[in-house]
């Protein structure tokens, strides 16, 4: 198993944040309450976000790269354009 550091909510949120992503403390609070955030262990009651479960998840709710705002991208969640 990979020595990830196990990070608080805030300091997820911040990590996502260093990375290009910007993330709130509130999204990942309520994404672990109505699902799809990303995912997450628990020491008692506080919520602790592994760096490359942050990273994983933040790059598949991107796109690729996109040449307009109606090109669907190349990788990401998947999803089509309307």
């Amino acid at each position: 198993m990979a020595c990830d550091r196990l990070l608080d909510r805030k300091e997820a949120a911040q990590f996502l944040t260093s990375h290009g992503y910007r993330t709130a403390p509130a999204t990942l609070a309520k994404l672990a309450c109505i699902g799809g955030g990303p995912t997450f262990e628990s020491f008692g009651r506080r919520p602790l976000y592994r760096e490359t479960e942050l990273l994983a998840w933040a790059q598949a709710r991107s796109t690729g790269p996109r040449r307009s705002t109606s090109d669907p991208g190349t990788s990401g969640s998947g999803r089509e354009a309307a």
